[in-house]
């Protein structure tokens, strides 16, 4: 029996960008799509162009009966760890969505603490359309402001690699130095 049949309506899909990044926040989302929603290309957002995820982002953005973002900073994730960062940011996601949603979908293994039903679903970016949307919402997200940090710590090359850990990227760390928006908590040579 689907969720539809058992009486849930308002489903989210929950995913995160960034939980393996060297640098930057971890960025969730939580998306619900009206039922029945058709939008072709829908998959996990590491397996589009940046152009299929910018296109696909204003789409979700336009058809989504809700959408919510959370952010936890690179700070916060040195205190706590990443993945209760990425938790954090997935229950403020889910809490921007008014009113709740009455079901969670989450990519991964993990449940955040969150005020309603929900299941993990490991790989579920791949299959479970409201998860690939949560998945597109939160990478554009993500690399938006990763983006917007390369104009203010240029040596890093953030624009490039969203601060993942690419030779490049760790090569301007040994040269640099880590900069304010770099996880200390991480290898970062």
């Amino acid at each position: 029996m689907t969720l539809r049949q058992q009486g849930y309506r308002r489903i989210a899909g929950v995913d995160e960008a960034g939980r393996g990044a060297l640098a930057g926040p971890v960025v969730a989302s939580s998306v619900i799509l009206p039922a029945n929603c058709q939008i072709s290309g829908l998959t996990d957002s590491k397996q589009l162009t940046p152009q299929q995820r910018g296109r696909l982002f204003d789409e979700i953005c336009a058809i989504a009966m809700s959408s919510g973002v959370g952010c936890v900073s690179n700070e916060k994730i040195d205190q706590i760890n990443i993945l209760q960062a990425t938790m954090q940011a997935m229950c403020q996601a889910i809490a921007q969505i008014s009113p709740l949603p009455d079901y969670a979908l989450v990519d991964g293994t993990h449940l955040p603490e969150i005020p309603l039903p929900a299941t993990a679903i490991p790989k579920g970016d791949t299959f479970i359309p409201s998860i690939s949307a949560a998945s597109i919402v939160a990478k554009v997200t993500r690399d938006r402001l990763m983006i917007a940090l390369d104009k203010i710590y240029p040596h890093y090359g953030f624009r490039r690699h969203k601060g993942y850990g690419t030779r490049q990227h760790r090569q301007a760390i040994a040269q640099f130095g880590p900069c304010p928006v770099h996880r200390r908590s991480f290898k970062l040579q």
